[in-house]
């Protein structure tokens, strides 16, 4: 079976792209509109002059083309995204995402017919006091399924929003705020909606709309034919999406009728063998098989934690398309491996997962699940106490103790007043990373002016304890700066954001050549360069470094000149 081009008007990625646009579109319909509901806490006419501007956004041509056209595209695409996934079997936030969606048109068809529609074809005055008394005094059995319709629509929206973010290096900083919001507007939405009902029920109220405009509110909903023609539009539009529906499952089924009588064997290392449809890619066959498979981005090609290897000819597979061949240049992956959401053999194939799940009945929520590794231009500051088995060789273990929380409170206070993250501790050494949420630029700036806080703080440490101290107190730093994998790592309850990768092996290497130089502070030529620090009387070397096959010029910033910060050139 043949796959959807990776490129082109038509091809996957731009169908999602197309997906996410139209829903990115009504989202912002429905927060505009939700936020106007939750102006009935000031009052009815304030919610009124709102939706004044709300009508004359998209009311107009221009806003009525894009809103419908973008409600007919997504829900087009997600017909078309259940009858494309060959298994049900998903993740629980698809599945929920998936079936909240499919409830929307049955919650909404009876409003959208009984607003716009009836505005649009005969006149009928939808405004909030028409609105909220109908649904509030008349009928409070259809009121209660429009609460039910905002709560649906809304956390459907914000699922795709929570999916489509996830994985920006930006979206930790600002999770917690937006789940504030994502909270408030509904709550505050209802709330509103319930003030108004309740300011329509008070007696004492006096309807503000004209006699004219109830009158003719009134006629409309009492005449048979009008009422004959809404019940005609009400069926027509439940009959297309039932309809919509129906084919979809339909088209599925004969698909799977036809597709067992040709179905492909997947073997595994562990023995097991799932057969399935041709077609299926290995991904959906392990699901399917309710065997664990990785697939941090959810199965579009666009991460590599799903990977396999083929054992034995990998040749006479279907060759990976432009998506899958990018992602596979990126890790530098050999020609027997495939990206398991993208493979779909045509033919028995005996494969073996590169990134096993841990057996786990517990994950928290920062876990690699929702925090996979991304490769980030960071800067990395490694730091470590010179001499530290001398000097504590003859002390006691308390002593020990009392002096590594003295230093290591000084990393600490240091880096984050900075502006950096400290990464972890490694005996009497630490890590800390500089540019997780700045730019590399920045992050230079900010970790030079850390290493000459520390520098500073322990010369204070240092003179404190002299008198204790068989030998000097004194340290060494090593900065570097480069790409490397930012994500989740550990086992269990052991999980931390950590980096990885060439630039912390740089960064390390060149606290070790501190220690050789019998300097404070080494420093890398692109952390230089990117921090514009001022190295007028700085030494300048070339070092190797292992891994690497040309030098690297570094600067060595003695003990003297350590703790005053390197500014800027004029």
């Amino acid at each position: 079976m043949t796959t959807v081009s990776a490129t082109g008007i038509f091809s996957e990625r731009t169908i999602r792209r197309a997906r996410l646009g139209s829903g990115l579109v009504i989202f912002t319909f429905v927060l505009l509109h939700l936020s106007n509901h939750a102006l009935g806490l000031i009052s009815l006419s304030a919610a009124d002059k709102a939706r004044h501007l709300f009508i004359g956004i998209w009311r107009n041509p221009v806003g009525t083309a894009v809103f419908y056209s973008s409600v007919l595209i997504h829900m087009a695409l997600v017909l078309r995204a259940i009858y494309m996934r060959r298994s049900l079997v998903m993740p629980k936030g698809e599945t929920a995402q998936t079936l909240l969606g499919l409830l929307i048109p049955l919650l909404l068809i009876d409003h959208v017919i009984g607003t716009r529609i009836g505005h649009e074809l005969y006149g009928y005055i939808d405004d909030y006091q028409t609105i909220v008394e109908q649904q509030w005094i008349k009928s409070p059995a259809t009121g209660m399924r429009q609460a039910v319709a905002v709560i649906v629509v809304w956390i459907h929206g914000c699922i795709g929003i929570h999916f489509w973010l996830r994985y920006r290096a930006w979206y930790a900083n600002v999770s917690a705020p937006l789940l504030a919001l994502a909270i408030l507007v509904p709550v505050l939405s209802l709330l509103g909606f319930v003030q108004m009902g309740r300011t329509l029920a008070d007696p004492s109220y006096q309807l503000s709309t004209n006699p004219y405009e109830v009158n003719l509110n009134a006629r409309f909903l009492s005449d048979p034919q009008v009422r004959a023609d809404v019940a005609t539009v009400r069926a027509g539009l439940y009959g297309a999406f039932s309809a919509s529906l129906l084919i979809v499952v339909a088209a599925r089924a004969r698909r799977r009728l036809k597709e067992r009588l040709d179905q492909v064997a997947v073997h595994y290392p562990g023995g097991e063998v799932i057969r399935v449809p041709r077609g299926f890619t290995v991904l959906e066959a392990s699901r399917l098989g309710g065997l664990p498979h990785y697939s941090v981005c959810g199965g579009k090609g666009q991460c590599s934690t799903c990977r396999v290897q083929i054992l034995g000819d990998y040749e006479s597979l279907p060759p990976a398309d432009k998506m899958e061949q990018t992602t596979l240049r990126r890790i530098n992956a050999g020609p027997d491996v495939r990206l398991a959401c993208q493979l779909r053999p045509d033919r028995d194939l005996a494969v073996a997962p590169l990134l096993v799940p841990a057996v786990e009945t517990a994950l928290p929520a920062n876990s690699q699940e929702t925090s996979p590794g991304r490769e980030r231009e960071i800067v990395v500051l490694f730091v470590d106490i010179r001499h530290f088995t001398t000097l504590t060789e003859t002390r006691l273990p308390f002593d020990v103790v009392f002096l590594l929380n003295r230093y290591f409170a000084i990393i600490g206070k240091a880096v984050e007043q900075a502006g950096g993250r400290l990464d972890k501790f490694i005996g009497d050494g630490a890590m800390a990373l500089f540019g997780l949420n700045t730019a590399p630029e920045e992050a230079c700036r900010q970790a030079l002016n850390a290493a000459a806080a520390i520098v500073a703080e322990i010369e204070k440490l240092a003179a404190e304890l002299a008198d204790e101290l068989t030998l000097p107190l004194r340290i060494a730093i090593g900065i570097h700066t480069g790409p490397a994998v930012v994500g989740t790592m550990g086992y269990g309850r052991v999980r931390s954001m950590t980096a990885i990768g060439d630039t912390v092996n740089v960064a390390s290497r060149l606290e070790s050549a501190a220690k050789e130089f019998e300097a404070a502070i080494v420093i890398s030529e692109p952390v230089a360069k990117l921090a514009d620090a001022n190295l007028s009387g700085i030494e300048s070397r070339e070092i190797s470094v292992r891994g690497r096959a040309l030098p690297l010029k570094v600067y060595v910033i003695p003990r003297e000149k350590a703790a005053e910060p390197l500014e800027g050139k004029d």
